[in-house]
């Protein structure tokens, strides 16, 4: 007999329907599964087998075929256990399916025959939904991510047993439809940038780069708060609308870092690789193509701390995402697209001990030029080119570590980033971009009009400075942001010349 269930595969970011076809035929027992599998499914056969039988049911000790259609897809995942089970119940004549046409299964089984969460649901049951499915039966541990697609009926599972017992109409199971979420619960930070001390213009720095998603370069001496600020950071930035909620949850859902019975991701993303990350890891891809940091920070923070002691060319392949807001990835067996849109946030020191140019400190630096030189050149200067603000940070002084002063925190900061965004979110209305740092040059142009003293100041810059075209409308766009902070329409010289100082690279050696 030939029974036929409904589910899901995702490859990359691309979901395809499948068809799960189960023919049990007389013959030796043998089980084998066709249509592209990977070893996690091909490994399904056995896991399926000891479920079904600890579950109280008879795995037929006969012929069984599984065919995955389309066979010419590959498939992967272990979600495929549990309707490959009800495909050999069904065959078997030990339970009768009716209804199951439009109904998707997805499920990993252990050998009791409980069913395990699995990973990608979200982004699965979003392509399944708009194809017209609108029912789904899932793991019981993964029905808050399910609740997040719009009218869709969901069937929360813990056991093979009680699925059975449900298709049977033995017992009822909660069922659950799923619904928007009107607004995002939004958590206080415990990291404040109360905290920071004595570094004002790091502070500064940190509120422009928030409200226009500009990246960020800190250098100065050890201890002098670079990490600490970057790790502040997320407090400041705006809350995530739904929209972008949902499209970090489909990313942390393939990569299975979703927080069980938990659904939507609420707080942006802040990622920090350790600098011996590979290249892989920084953008994604492998034997099963999964995404990278640089897609795991979409719409957040993308941290690298100690910033030269990364791979150089680990570094070198940010340098197309930090411009498209995208990273395809193409391997033998297929082309990716991942979506990162991330803020690039980095620190270094000056030099391998760290002291270069703190004239004045305790420390002396012990390096020689050449080691000086070296350490820096370990940045290149397309990537260095690509840092909308470089902040040199200085030791901090006794006074100021303790002093009881009160500094202003993240909360009345994010209140200023947050008008600064609605304002571009205003002024960008019906086109492509959501803030300052996405202006392409002709609509910098359009968009950030600089007055006659503006020019002037930017032309004589333009030369002293070096600056290239893309530092150019870099500068700009920064320009536009702190005007933005201002509360101004219109962009003031004052608003230019705080711009350019965060272009100053004194302590880089070269630059």
């Amino acid at each position: 007999m030939l029974a036929k269930i409904k589910t899901c595969c995702i490859y990359g970011l691309q979901v395809t329907e499948i068809e799960v076809e189960v023919d049990i035929a007389n013959g030796l027992p043998v089980v084998n599964i066709v249509g592209l599998p990977d070893v996690a499914l091909k490994e399904s056969k056995e896991r399926v087998r000891a479920a079904i039988n600890n579950s109280g049911f008879e795995f037929p000790l006969k012929r069984i075929t599984i065919n995955l259609s389309p066979a010419d897809t590959k498939k992967e995942g272990t979600h495929f256990d549990l309707p490959i089970a009800l495909g050999i119940l069904a065959a078997s004549r030990q339970i009768t399916l009716e209804n199951f046409s439009e109904i998707i299964t997805l499920g990993e089984l252990s050998l009791d025959g409980e069913v395990n969460r699995i990973n990608g649901v979200l982004p699965m049951l979003l392509e399944a939904y708009d194809k017209g499915c609108s029912k789904v039966i899932l793991p019981l541990m993964n029905i808050e991510e399910a609740k997040l697609v719009n009218g869709l009926q969901c069937i929360g599972i813990k056991s093979l047993k009680e699925l059975v017992l449900f298709i049977k109409g033995e017992i009822q199971v909660q069922t659950f439809v799923g619904n928007n979420v009107e607004e995002l619960e939004f958590h206080e930070f415990e990291d404040d940038l109360k905290d920071l001390r004595g570094q004002e213009n790091l502070k500064r720095g940190l509120e422009i780069v928030a409200a226009g998603c500009h990246n960020l370069l800190m250098t100065g001496p050890p201890g002098s708060g670079k990490t600490m600020a970057a790790r502040r950071l997320p407090s400041i930035l705006p809350k995530l609308t739904f929209e972008e909620a949902m499209e970090i949850t489909k990313i942390y859902s393939i990569t299975g870092l979703l927080e069980p019975n938990k659904g939507l991701v609420a707080q942006r993303p802040f990622r920090s690789p350790h600098h011996t990350s590979s290249m892989v890891a920084l953008t994604g891809g492998g034997r099963i193509p999964k995404p990278g940091e640089v897609s795991l920070s979409h719409y957040g923070v993308l941290f690298l701390d100690e910033l030269p002691e990364f791979n150089k060319n680990a570094l070198e392949v940010l340098r197309q995402p930090l411009e498209d807001g995208f990273i395809t990835i193409s391997r033998a067996n297929g082309s990716f697209t991942y979506p990162a849109k991330f803020m690039l946030v980095c620190s270094m020191n000056p030099c391998p001990c760290g002291y270069y140019g703190t004239e004045g400190n305790d420390h002396r630096c012990s390096c020689t030029p050449h080691q000086v030189n070296r350490y820096a050149g370990k940045i290149s200067g397309p990537l260095m080119d690509r840092m909308d603000i470089v902040i040199e940070t200085t030791a901090v002084s006794y006074r100021d570590l303790t002093s009881n002063k009160a500094t202003e925190g993240s909360k009345e900061i994010r209140q200023r980033v947050e008008k600064a965004r609605q304002r571009q979110l205003q002024r960008y209305k019906n086109t492509k971009f959501t803030f300052n740092s996405q202006l392409t040059a002709s609509a910098v142009k359009k968009h950030c009009v600089l007055d006659n003293k503006s020019q002037q100041l930017l032309s004589n810059a333009y030369e002293r400075m070096k600056l290239s075209a893309r530092a150019y409308n870099r500068i700009i766009k920064i320009t536009r942001t702190i005007a933005d902070l201002d509360g101004c329409d219109a962009i003031k010289v004052d608003h230019l010349a705080e711009a350019l100082q965060y272009r100053r690279t004194s302590n880089l050696v070269g630059r």
